[in-house]
Protein backbone atom coordinates (compact mmCIF):
# COMPACT_ATOMS: atom_id res chain seq x y z
CA UNK A 1 0.00 0.00 0.00
CA UNK A 2 1.41 3.33 -1.11
CA UNK A 3 0.62 6.68 1.05
CA UNK A 4 -1.05 7.83 -1.95
CA UNK A 5 -3.31 7.12 -4.57
CA UNK A 6 -5.76 9.08 -7.46
CA UNK A 7 -8.97 6.96 -6.14
CA UNK A 8 -9.33 4.96 -3.26
CA UNK A 9 -12.61 2.35 -3.19
CA UNK A 10 -13.64 0.78 -0.24
CA UNK A 11 -15.61 -2.29 -1.07
CA UNK A 12 -14.72 -5.11 -3.33
CA UNK A 13 -17.94 -6.41 -4.10
CA UNK A 14 -18.89 -6.41 -8.03
CA UNK A 15 -19.48 -2.03 -7.99
CA UNK A 16 -16.22 -1.71 -6.85
CA UNK A 17 -14.76 -4.40 -8.85
CA UNK A 18 -16.04 -3.54 -11.57
CA UNK A 19 -14.40 0.73 -11.28
CA UNK A 20 -11.13 -0.58 -10.62
CA UNK A 21 -10.81 -2.74 -14.04
CA UNK A 22 -12.31 0.65 -15.76
CA UNK A 23 -9.91 2.70 -13.43
CA UNK A 24 -6.91 0.12 -14.26
CA UNK A 25 -7.98 -0.31 -18.39
CA UNK A 26 -7.10 4.05 -18.15
CA UNK A 27 -3.81 3.95 -15.86
CA UNK A 28 -5.43 5.38 -12.62
CA UNK A 29 -3.31 5.09 -9.67
CA UNK A 30 -6.13 2.75 -7.76
CA UNK A 31 -6.32 1.16 -4.18
CA UNK A 32 -9.27 -1.24 -3.29
CA UNK A 33 -10.09 -1.39 0.41
CA UNK A 34 -12.09 -4.48 1.66
CA UNK A 35 -12.14 -5.37 5.07
CA UNK A 36 -13.52 -8.89 4.64
CA UNK A 37 -10.48 -11.82 4.05
CA UNK A 38 -11.84 -12.42 0.40
CA UNK A 39 -14.46 -11.51 -2.22
CA UNK A 40 -17.90 -13.66 -1.43
CA UNK A 41 -17.86 -17.23 -1.16
CA UNK A 42 -21.77 -17.60 -1.16
CA UNK A 43 -24.11 -16.89 -4.05
CA UNK A 44 -26.11 -14.06 -3.90
CA UNK A 45 -27.29 -12.25 -7.16
CA UNK A 46 -27.69 -14.59 -9.59
CA UNK A 47 -29.00 -12.37 -12.34
CA UNK A 48 -26.90 -10.45 -14.81
CA UNK A 49 -28.46 -8.56 -17.75
CA UNK A 50 -27.06 -6.93 -20.97
CA UNK A 51 -26.05 -4.18 -19.94
CA UNK A 52 -23.72 -5.51 -17.62
CA UNK A 53 -22.35 -8.09 -20.05
CA UNK A 54 -21.85 -5.44 -22.25
CA UNK A 55 -19.40 -3.77 -19.24
CA UNK A 56 -17.72 -7.04 -18.64
CA UNK A 57 -16.64 -6.70 -22.47
CA UNK A 58 -15.75 -3.18 -22.53
CA UNK A 59 -12.93 -4.30 -19.37
CA UNK A 60 -11.66 -7.25 -21.36
CA UNK A 61 -13.52 -9.77 -19.32
CA UNK A 62 -16.44 -10.66 -21.30
CA UNK A 63 -15.48 -14.11 -22.93
CA UNK A 64 -14.39 -15.37 -19.23
CA UNK A 65 -17.46 -14.26 -17.93
CA UNK A 66 -19.93 -16.01 -20.59
CA UNK A 67 -18.11 -19.27 -20.06
CA UNK A 68 -19.52 -19.57 -16.53
CA UNK A 69 -23.28 -18.38 -17.01
CA UNK A 70 -26.35 -19.36 -18.18
CA UNK A 71 -27.31 -17.15 -21.17
CA UNK A 72 -30.84 -16.34 -22.50
CA UNK A 73 -32.82 -17.41 -20.02
CA UNK A 74 -36.91 -16.46 -19.40
CA UNK A 75 -39.20 -16.43 -16.93
CA UNK A 76 -42.67 -18.88 -17.11
CA UNK A 77 -45.40 -17.60 -15.01
CA UNK A 78 -47.84 -20.66 -12.99
CA UNK A 79 -51.11 -20.22 -11.36
CA UNK A 80 -51.89 -21.97 -7.71
CA UNK A 81 -53.26 -24.79 -10.12
CA UNK A 82 -49.85 -25.27 -11.59
CA UNK A 83 -50.66 -24.32 -15.11
CA UNK A 84 -48.43 -21.97 -17.06
CA UNK A 85 -50.23 -18.74 -18.06
CA UNK A 86 -47.47 -16.82 -19.13
CA UNK A 87 -43.96 -16.98 -20.51
CA UNK A 88 -41.51 -13.93 -21.13
CA UNK A 89 -38.61 -14.95 -23.36
CA UNK A 90 -37.09 -12.27 -24.05
CA UNK A 91 -34.87 -12.65 -27.17
CA UNK A 92 -33.55 -9.69 -28.65
CA UNK A 93 -29.72 -8.45 -28.18
CA UNK A 94 -30.23 -4.72 -28.52
CA UNK A 95 -26.44 -4.38 -26.66
CA UNK A 96 -24.87 -7.12 -27.89
CA UNK A 97 -26.08 -9.92 -25.50
CA UNK A 98 -28.93 -11.80 -24.09
CA UNK A 99 -31.75 -9.54 -21.72
CA UNK A 100 -30.98 -12.28 -18.84
CA UNK A 101 -28.65 -14.24 -18.11
CA UNK A 102 -27.80 -16.89 -14.58
CA UNK A 103 -24.60 -16.52 -12.95
CA UNK A 104 -22.92 -17.33 -9.88
CA UNK A 105 -22.06 -14.51 -7.47
CA UNK A 106 -18.54 -15.54 -6.22
CA UNK A 107 -17.54 -16.25 -9.86
CA UNK A 108 -17.73 -13.22 -11.04
CA UNK A 109 -16.47 -11.66 -8.17
CA UNK A 110 -13.30 -14.43 -8.74
CA UNK A 111 -13.48 -12.71 -12.35
CA UNK A 112 -13.22 -9.44 -11.32
CA UNK A 113 -10.62 -9.55 -8.76
CA UNK A 114 -8.47 -11.97 -10.93
CA UNK A 115 -9.05 -9.16 -13.62
CA UNK A 116 -7.59 -6.54 -11.52
CA UNK A 117 -4.45 -7.93 -10.77
CA UNK A 118 -3.46 -7.09 -14.98
CA UNK A 119 -2.99 -3.91 -13.68
CA UNK A 120 0.15 -2.31 -12.24
CA UNK A 121 -1.34 0.87 -10.92
CA UNK A 122 -4.29 -1.25 -9.24
CA UNK A 123 -3.54 -2.28 -5.69
CA UNK A 124 -5.96 -4.57 -4.00
CA UNK A 125 -6.26 -5.27 -0.37
CA UNK A 126 -8.16 -7.71 1.53
CA UNK A 127 -8.17 -8.23 5.49
CA UNK A 128 -8.30 -3.93 4.81
CA UNK A 129 -10.44 -1.46 6.65
CA UNK A 130 -11.40 1.89 5.81
CA UNK A 131 -11.74 3.58 9.79
CA UNK A 132 -12.19 6.75 8.74
CA UNK A 133 -11.99 10.02 6.10
CA UNK A 134 -10.74 13.70 6.57
CA UNK A 135 -11.97 15.62 3.64
CA UNK A 136 -10.26 18.80 2.18
CA UNK A 137 -11.30 20.78 -0.85
CA UNK A 138 -8.29 18.98 -3.07
CA UNK A 139 -7.59 15.77 -1.25
CA UNK A 140 -9.13 12.87 1.06
CA UNK A 141 -7.09 12.01 3.95
CA UNK A 142 -7.99 8.24 4.90
CA UNK A 143 -7.34 6.35 8.20
CA UNK A 144 -6.85 2.50 7.35
CA UNK A 145 -6.42 -0.57 9.54
CA UNK A 146 -4.33 -3.24 8.11
CA UNK A 147 -4.46 -6.74 8.22
CA UNK A 148 -1.72 -6.62 11.27
CA UNK A 149 -3.89 -4.22 13.28
CA UNK A 150 -1.57 -0.98 12.11
CA UNK A 151 -2.95 1.99 11.07
CA UNK A 152 -2.30 3.41 8.32
CA UNK A 153 -2.58 7.30 6.76
CA UNK A 154 -2.75 7.28 2.81
CA UNK A 155 -4.50 10.03 0.98
CA UNK A 156 -6.20 10.39 -2.28
CA UNK A 157 -7.83 13.02 -4.74
CA UNK A 158 -11.28 10.95 -4.75
CA UNK A 159 -12.90 8.25 -2.49
CA UNK A 160 -15.20 6.02 -3.29
CA UNK A 161 -17.86 4.21 -1.10
CA UNK A 162 -19.13 0.79 -2.68
CA UNK A 163 -19.56 -0.69 0.51
CA UNK A 164 -22.67 -1.85 0.78
CA UNK A 165 -26.27 -1.31 2.43
CA UNK A 166 -24.45 -0.71 5.61
CA UNK A 167 -22.28 1.94 3.98
CA UNK A 168 -19.78 3.33 6.19
CA UNK A 169 -18.81 5.70 3.83
CA UNK A 170 -22.18 6.88 3.58
CA UNK A 171 -22.40 7.67 7.09
CA UNK A 172 -19.53 9.31 7.43
CA UNK A 173 -21.01 11.91 4.49
CA UNK A 174 -24.41 12.60 6.18
CA UNK A 175 -26.19 10.79 3.27
CA UNK A 176 -29.24 8.93 4.67
CA UNK A 177 -31.74 6.27 3.08
CA UNK A 178 -35.08 7.19 2.29
CA UNK A 179 -37.71 4.54 0.84
CA UNK A 180 -39.41 1.58 2.20
CA UNK A 181 -38.02 -1.57 4.16
CA UNK A 182 -41.25 -4.50 3.44
CA UNK A 183 -42.82 -6.18 6.12
CA UNK A 184 -42.72 -9.74 3.58
CA UNK A 185 -40.23 -11.53 4.30
CA UNK A 186 -38.35 -14.47 1.73
CA UNK A 187 -36.37 -17.11 1.94
CA UNK A 188 -33.81 -18.01 0.23
CA UNK A 189 -32.46 -21.44 -0.96
CA UNK A 190 -29.58 -22.33 -2.78
CA UNK A 191 -28.89 -25.64 -4.16
CA UNK A 192 -25.84 -27.39 -5.63
CA UNK A 193 -26.51 -30.68 -8.30
CA UNK A 194 -30.04 -30.15 -9.19
CA UNK A 195 -31.26 -32.80 -12.25
CA UNK A 196 -33.85 -30.39 -13.34
CA UNK A 197 -32.51 -29.12 -16.86
CA UNK A 198 -35.33 -26.84 -17.21
CA UNK A 199 -33.49 -23.24 -18.16
CA UNK A 200 -36.25 -20.44 -17.05
CA UNK A 201 -37.19 -18.89 -13.86
CA UNK A 202 -40.41 -20.84 -12.90
CA UNK A 203 -42.68 -18.10 -10.91
CA UNK A 204 -45.25 -19.99 -8.27
CA UNK A 205 -47.90 -17.15 -8.24
CA UNK A 206 -49.78 -18.94 -5.39
CA UNK A 207 -51.39 -16.67 -2.57
CA UNK A 208 -50.78 -20.35 0.02
CA UNK A 209 -47.20 -19.42 -0.63
CA UNK A 210 -45.49 -17.32 -3.67
CA UNK A 211 -42.46 -18.98 -4.84
CA UNK A 212 -39.88 -18.89 -7.38
CA UNK A 213 -36.99 -21.29 -8.70
CA UNK A 214 -34.04 -20.03 -10.54
CA UNK A 215 -31.74 -21.79 -12.54
CA UNK A 216 -27.71 -21.42 -12.25
CA UNK A 217 -24.47 -22.26 -14.15
CA UNK A 218 -22.89 -25.83 -13.36
CA UNK A 219 -26.59 -27.31 -11.64
CA UNK A 220 -27.43 -24.81 -8.88
CA UNK A 221 -30.37 -23.74 -8.71
CA UNK A 222 -32.04 -21.15 -6.25
CA UNK A 223 -35.78 -21.34 -4.53
CA UNK A 224 -37.59 -18.22 -2.70
CA UNK A 225 -40.43 -18.44 -0.90
CA UNK A 226 -42.77 -15.50 0.68
CA UNK A 227 -42.85 -16.12 4.28
CA UNK A 228 -46.25 -15.41 6.01
CA UNK A 229 -46.59 -12.26 8.83
CA UNK A 230 -45.93 -13.98 12.37
CA UNK A 231 -43.49 -17.25 10.88
CA UNK A 232 -40.25 -16.87 12.67
CA UNK A 233 -37.27 -17.37 11.13
CA UNK A 234 -36.11 -20.12 13.40
CA UNK A 235 -38.63 -22.26 12.21
CA UNK A 236 -38.68 -21.35 8.15
CA UNK A 237 -35.21 -22.39 8.15
CA UNK A 238 -35.33 -25.44 10.11
CA UNK A 239 -34.04 -28.07 7.55
CA UNK A 240 -36.65 -30.84 6.86
CA UNK A 241 -39.03 -27.86 6.46
CA UNK A 242 -37.46 -26.20 4.28
CA UNK A 243 -36.70 -29.65 1.79
CA UNK A 244 -40.93 -30.07 2.36
CA UNK A 245 -41.32 -26.41 0.62
CA UNK A 246 -38.89 -27.40 -2.27
CA UNK A 247 -40.31 -30.85 -2.78
CA UNK A 248 -44.06 -29.24 -3.47
CA UNK A 249 -42.51 -27.35 -6.11
CA UNK A 250 -40.12 -29.99 -8.01
CA UNK A 251 -39.64 -33.38 -5.79
CA UNK A 252 -36.35 -34.35 -7.37
CA UNK A 253 -34.55 -31.22 -5.63
CA UNK A 254 -35.79 -31.90 -2.43
CA UNK A 255 -32.74 -33.65 -1.20
CA UNK A 256 -30.10 -31.86 -3.04
CA UNK A 257 -26.98 -30.26 -1.19
CA UNK A 258 -27.98 -27.20 0.54
CA UNK A 259 -25.51 -24.87 -0.18
CA UNK A 260 -27.37 -21.69 1.70
CA UNK A 261 -30.65 -20.44 4.03
CA UNK A 262 -30.84 -17.38 4.81
CA UNK A 263 -34.48 -14.86 5.48
CA UNK A 264 -34.35 -11.71 3.44
CA UNK A 265 -35.97 -8.58 3.82
CA UNK A 266 -36.24 -6.44 1.01
CA UNK A 267 -35.92 -3.16 0.73
CA UNK A 268 -36.95 -0.13 -1.97
CA UNK A 269 -34.56 2.74 -0.72
CA UNK A 270 -32.28 5.38 -2.03
CA UNK A 271 -29.57 7.65 -0.46
CA UNK A 272 -30.60 10.79 0.19
CA UNK A 273 -27.14 12.44 -1.69
CA UNK A 274 -24.62 10.31 -3.68
CA UNK A 275 -21.81 13.09 -3.20
CA UNK A 276 -19.84 15.15 -1.05
CA UNK A 277 -16.92 17.15 -2.09
CA UNK A 278 -14.41 14.45 -2.96
CA UNK A 279 -16.35 11.17 -1.83
CA UNK A 280 -18.87 9.20 -3.64
CA UNK A 281 -21.20 6.52 -3.36
CA UNK A 282 -22.32 3.35 -5.78
CA UNK A 283 -23.90 0.57 -5.82
CA UNK A 284 -25.87 -0.81 -2.80
CA UNK A 285 -24.29 2.30 -0.73
CA UNK A 286 -26.40 4.91 -3.08
CA UNK A 287 -29.99 2.61 -3.13
CA UNK A 288 -31.60 -1.14 -2.23
CA UNK A 289 -33.46 -2.48 -5.10
CA UNK A 290 -36.02 -5.58 -4.13
CA UNK A 291 -34.72 -8.79 -5.73
CA UNK A 292 -38.01 -9.43 -7.78
CA UNK A 293 -36.24 -7.80 -11.18
CA UNK A 294 -32.70 -8.89 -10.54
CA UNK A 295 -31.37 -5.74 -10.98
CA UNK A 296 -29.75 -4.95 -7.77
CA UNK A 297 -26.08 -5.76 -9.04
CA UNK A 298 -27.08 -4.56 -12.26
CA UNK A 299 -27.55 -1.27 -11.10
CA UNK A 300 -24.04 -0.92 -8.87
CA UNK A 301 -22.78 -1.98 -12.54
CA UNK A 302 -24.40 1.05 -13.98
CA UNK A 303 -23.06 3.54 -11.26
CA UNK A 304 -19.42 2.23 -12.30
CA UNK A 305 -19.23 2.29 -15.79
CA UNK A 306 -20.98 6.01 -15.24
CA UNK A 307 -18.75 6.70 -12.48
CA UNK A 308 -15.47 5.51 -14.14
CA UNK A 309 -14.57 7.44 -16.95
CA UNK A 310 -15.21 10.65 -15.51
CA UNK A 311 -12.85 9.96 -12.24
CA UNK A 312 -10.35 9.00 -14.99
CA UNK A 313 -10.59 12.31 -17.09
CA UNK A 314 -11.00 14.53 -14.02
CA UNK A 315 -7.97 13.00 -12.68
CA UNK A 316 -6.12 13.06 -16.04
CA UNK A 317 -7.01 16.75 -16.41
CA UNK A 318 -8.88 15.83 -19.56
CA UNK A 319 -12.09 16.92 -18.22
CA UNK A 320 -12.18 19.34 -15.14
CA UNK A 321 -13.30 18.14 -12.07
CA UNK A 322 -16.84 19.56 -12.03
CA UNK A 323 -17.73 16.60 -14.71
CA UNK A 324 -18.35 14.23 -11.76
CA UNK A 325 -21.58 16.96 -10.68
CA UNK A 326 -22.96 15.11 -13.60
CA UNK A 327 -23.25 11.57 -11.87
CA UNK A 328 -25.67 11.75 -9.43
CA UNK A 329 -28.10 13.31 -12.00
CA UNK A 330 -27.69 10.92 -14.14
CA UNK A 331 -27.89 7.36 -12.29
CA UNK A 332 -30.55 8.56 -9.55
CA UNK A 333 -33.44 8.88 -11.45
CA UNK A 334 -32.48 5.44 -13.89
CA UNK A 335 -31.61 3.42 -10.76
CA UNK A 336 -34.97 4.64 -9.01
CA UNK A 337 -36.87 3.66 -12.21
CA UNK A 338 -35.69 -0.13 -11.53
CA UNK A 339 -36.86 0.03 -8.30
CA UNK A 340 -40.37 0.94 -9.06
CA UNK A 341 -40.00 -1.80 -12.13
CA UNK A 342 -38.92 -4.27 -9.36
CA UNK A 343 -41.57 -3.31 -7.10
CA UNK A 344 -44.06 -3.60 -9.73
CA UNK A 345 -43.08 -7.09 -10.76
CA UNK A 346 -43.28 -8.23 -7.00
CA UNK A 347 -46.72 -6.81 -6.88
CA UNK A 348 -47.56 -9.27 -9.38
CA UNK A 349 -45.72 -12.34 -8.07
CA UNK A 350 -47.01 -12.10 -5.00
CA UNK A 351 -50.97 -11.99 -5.13
CA UNK A 352 -52.51 -11.58 -1.85
CA UNK A 353 -55.95 -13.42 -2.71
CA UNK A 354 -56.99 -16.02 -4.86
CA UNK A 355 -59.27 -13.59 -6.74
CA UNK A 356 -56.13 -11.70 -7.44
CA UNK A 357 -54.17 -14.32 -9.00
CA UNK A 358 -57.23 -14.93 -11.21
CA UNK A 359 -57.08 -11.31 -12.05
CA UNK A 360 -53.00 -11.25 -13.08
CA UNK A 361 -53.42 -14.50 -15.20
CA UNK A 362 -56.28 -13.13 -16.81
CA UNK A 363 -54.68 -9.75 -17.24
CA UNK A 364 -51.92 -11.31 -19.37
CA UNK A 365 -53.75 -13.66 -21.34
CA UNK A 366 -55.71 -10.52 -22.78
CA UNK A 367 -52.42 -9.09 -23.29
CA UNK A 368 -51.12 -11.87 -24.81
CA UNK A 369 -54.02 -11.29 -27.69
CA UNK A 370 -52.64 -8.24 -28.89
CA UNK A 371 -49.41 -7.98 -30.51
CA UNK A 372 -47.44 -4.79 -29.06
CA UNK A 373 -48.75 -5.49 -25.64
CA UNK A 374 -47.46 -9.41 -25.97
CA UNK A 375 -44.18 -8.22 -27.11
CA UNK A 376 -43.98 -5.40 -24.40
CA UNK A 377 -44.38 -7.94 -21.73
CA UNK A 378 -42.26 -10.95 -23.60
CA UNK A 379 -39.33 -9.18 -24.78
CA UNK A 380 -39.18 -7.38 -21.15
CA UNK A 381 -39.86 -3.96 -23.35
CA UNK A 382 -41.68 -2.69 -19.66
CA UNK A 383 -37.36 -2.47 -18.42
CA UNK A 384 -36.79 1.04 -18.23
CA UNK A 385 -34.18 1.60 -20.93
CA UNK A 386 -30.96 3.39 -19.72
CA UNK A 387 -31.28 7.37 -20.39
CA UNK A 388 -29.87 10.69 -18.90
CA UNK A 389 -32.41 13.24 -19.31
CA UNK A 390 -29.46 15.84 -17.63
CA UNK A 391 -25.84 15.49 -16.85
CA UNK A 392 -23.24 15.60 -19.30
CA UNK A 393 -25.23 14.96 -22.64
CA UNK A 394 -26.39 17.53 -25.44
CA UNK A 395 -30.39 18.29 -25.73
CA UNK A 396 -30.87 16.84 -29.75
CA UNK A 397 -34.30 18.37 -29.94
CA UNK A 398 -36.20 15.27 -31.29
CA UNK A 399 -39.27 14.13 -29.16
CA UNK A 400 -39.04 11.95 -25.91
CA UNK A 401 -39.75 9.22 -27.59
CA UNK A 402 -37.48 9.11 -30.23
CA UNK A 403 -34.70 11.71 -28.65
CA UNK A 404 -31.12 9.93 -28.38
CA UNK A 405 -29.31 11.91 -26.78
CA UNK A 406 -28.03 10.59 -23.18
CA UNK A 407 -29.52 7.08 -24.20
CA UNK A 408 -27.24 4.19 -24.09
CA UNK A 409 -26.38 3.05 -27.33
CA UNK A 410 -27.38 0.00 -29.73
CA UNK A 411 -24.81 -2.31 -30.00
CA UNK A 412 -25.46 -4.72 -33.25
CA UNK A 413 -23.17 -6.85 -35.36
CA UNK A 414 -21.22 -5.20 -37.66
CA UNK A 415 -18.74 -6.06 -40.54
CA UNK A 416 -14.96 -4.78 -40.36
CA UNK A 417 -13.26 -4.84 -43.50
CA UNK A 418 -10.07 -6.82 -41.42
CA UNK A 419 -11.71 -8.35 -38.41
CA UNK A 420 -14.94 -9.88 -39.99
CA UNK A 421 -18.13 -9.60 -38.46
CA UNK A 422 -18.00 -8.19 -34.26
CA UNK A 423 -19.66 -6.48 -32.10
CA UNK A 424 -19.85 -2.18 -32.61
CA UNK A 425 -17.89 -1.81 -29.01
CA UNK A 426 -14.97 -3.64 -30.32
CA UNK A 427 -13.77 -0.97 -32.74
CA UNK A 428 -14.24 2.02 -30.45
CA UNK A 429 -11.62 1.87 -27.84
CA UNK A 430 -12.09 2.96 -24.60
CA UNK A 431 -12.61 6.43 -24.77
CA UNK A 432 -15.30 9.27 -26.69
CA UNK A 433 -15.70 8.01 -30.25
CA UNK A 434 -18.18 9.68 -33.31
CA UNK A 435 -20.18 7.92 -35.68
CA UNK A 436 -20.34 9.13 -39.12
CA UNK A 437 -22.78 7.43 -41.36
CA UNK A 438 -21.96 7.19 -44.85
CA UNK A 439 -21.36 7.08 -47.99
CA UNK A 440 -19.83 10.34 -48.23
CA UNK A 441 -18.73 12.08 -51.58
CA UNK A 442 -15.42 10.99 -52.05
CA UNK A 443 -14.79 8.83 -49.06
CA UNK A 444 -13.58 12.15 -47.29
CA UNK A 445 -15.10 12.93 -43.80
CA UNK A 446 -16.88 16.21 -43.40
CA UNK A 447 -15.22 18.83 -41.18
CA UNK A 448 -16.52 18.52 -37.89
CA UNK A 449 -14.28 19.93 -35.52
CA UNK A 450 -14.61 18.30 -31.36
CA UNK A 451 -12.65 19.75 -28.50
CA UNK A 452 -9.60 18.32 -28.44
CA UNK A 453 -9.67 16.85 -24.80
CA UNK A 454 -12.08 14.27 -26.05
CA UNK A 455 -9.49 13.17 -28.26
CA UNK A 456 -12.63 10.96 -29.78
CA UNK A 457 -11.81 7.96 -32.23
CA UNK A 458 -13.50 8.59 -36.12
CA UNK A 459 -15.64 5.99 -37.03
CA UNK A 460 -17.31 6.06 -40.78
CA UNK A 461 -20.06 3.89 -41.00
CA UNK A 462 -21.31 2.12 -44.06
CA UNK A 463 -25.00 1.37 -44.79
CA UNK A 464 -25.48 -1.89 -44.75
CA UNK A 465 -26.34 -2.61 -48.32
CA UNK A 466 -22.83 -0.77 -49.45
CA UNK A 467 -19.33 -2.62 -49.57
CA UNK A 468 -16.48 -1.15 -48.61
CA UNK A 469 -14.47 1.53 -50.51
CA UNK A 470 -11.56 -0.01 -52.82
CA UNK A 471 -8.70 0.99 -52.67
CA UNK A 472 -9.71 1.74 -49.05
CA UNK A 473 -9.24 5.65 -49.09
CA UNK A 474 -10.86 7.09 -46.21
CA UNK A 475 -9.43 10.01 -45.12
CA UNK A 476 -9.65 11.57 -41.55
CA UNK A 477 -11.26 8.19 -39.87
CA UNK A 478 -9.83 5.93 -37.59
CA UNK A 479 -11.94 2.71 -38.77
CA UNK A 480 -14.55 2.10 -41.30
CA UNK A 481 -17.27 -0.80 -40.89
CA UNK A 482 -20.27 -2.01 -42.83
CA UNK A 483 -23.75 -1.77 -40.41
CA UNK A 484 -24.04 -5.27 -41.09
CA UNK A 485 -27.50 -5.43 -39.44
CA UNK A 486 -28.77 -2.05 -40.50
CA UNK A 487 -29.28 -1.52 -37.09
CA UNK A 488 -27.35 1.40 -36.30
CA UNK A 489 -28.91 3.16 -39.11
CA UNK A 490 -32.24 2.51 -37.81
CA UNK A 491 -31.09 4.39 -34.50
CA UNK A 492 -30.14 6.98 -36.56
CA UNK A 493 -33.66 7.71 -38.33
CA UNK A 494 -35.32 9.84 -36.64
CA UNK A 495 -32.38 12.11 -36.43
CA UNK A 496 -31.60 12.52 -40.36
CA UNK A 497 -27.78 13.05 -41.48
CA UNK A 498 -25.93 13.16 -38.54
CA UNK A 499 -22.87 12.07 -36.80
CA UNK A 500 -23.51 10.91 -33.16
CA UNK A 501 -21.06 11.31 -30.67
CA UNK A 502 -20.78 8.80 -27.88
CA UNK A 503 -19.27 9.00 -24.42
CA UNK A 504 -16.73 6.28 -23.12
CA UNK A 505 -19.94 4.33 -21.41
CA UNK A 506 -21.36 4.42 -25.14
CA UNK A 507 -24.52 6.95 -23.94
CA UNK A 508 -24.78 9.59 -26.87
CA UNK A 509 -23.02 12.63 -25.69
CA UNK A 510 -24.80 14.63 -28.78
CA UNK A 511 -25.88 14.29 -32.53
CA UNK A 512 -24.29 16.75 -34.69
CA UNK A 513 -26.42 17.31 -38.26
CA UNK A 514 -23.59 16.89 -41.32
CA UNK A 515 -25.68 20.01 -43.28
CA UNK A 516 -25.10 22.16 -40.26
CA UNK A 517 -22.97 21.09 -37.48
CA UNK A 518 -21.28 24.37 -36.37
CA UNK A 519 -24.08 24.84 -33.44
CA UNK A 520 -23.77 21.20 -31.98
CA UNK A 521 -19.97 21.96 -32.15
CA UNK A 522 -20.61 25.03 -29.86
CA UNK A 523 -22.45 23.58 -27.63
CA UNK A 524 -19.80 20.57 -27.62
CA UNK A 525 -16.94 22.54 -26.35
CA UNK A 526 -19.01 25.01 -24.02
CA UNK A 527 -20.01 21.60 -22.09
CA UNK A 528 -16.15 20.32 -21.94
CA UNK A 529 -15.16 23.93 -20.58
CA UNK A 530 -18.24 23.84 -17.90
CA UNK A 531 -16.17 20.39 -16.23
CA UNK A 532 -13.32 22.82 -15.44
CA UNK A 533 -15.27 25.49 -13.20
Amino acid sequence: MQDSYQVVIAGAGPTGLVLANLLGMRGIRTLVLERNPATVQEPRAVSIDDESLRTMQAIGLVDKVLKEIVPGYGAWYYSPAGSIFARVNPATREFGFPRRSAFRQPVLEGQLRDGVTRFACVDILFRHELTGIDAHAERVDLTVRTDSGEVRRVRTEWLVGSDGGRSQVRDWIGATMQGTTFAERWLIVDLAGTPDRFRHTRVYCDPTRPAISLPGPRGTRRYEFMMHPGERDDDILDEARVREMIARRIPGDRDLKIVRKVVYTFHARMATHWRSGRVLLAGDAAHLTPPFAGQGMNSGVRDSLNLGWKLAAAVSGNLGPALLESYEPERKPHAWSLIEMALTIGRFMQPKSAAGALFNQALLRLLSIFPPARDYVLQMKFKPKPRYRSGFVVDDGLPDKVALAGRLFPQPQIEHPERGHLLLDDVLGIGFSLLIFGPLPGGRAPSLELPAELAARRVWVLPKDYNFPWPMEFAGYDEVIRDAEGAIAAALRPAGPCAVLLRPDRHVLALIPLSAPKIAEDTIRRLVEATRH
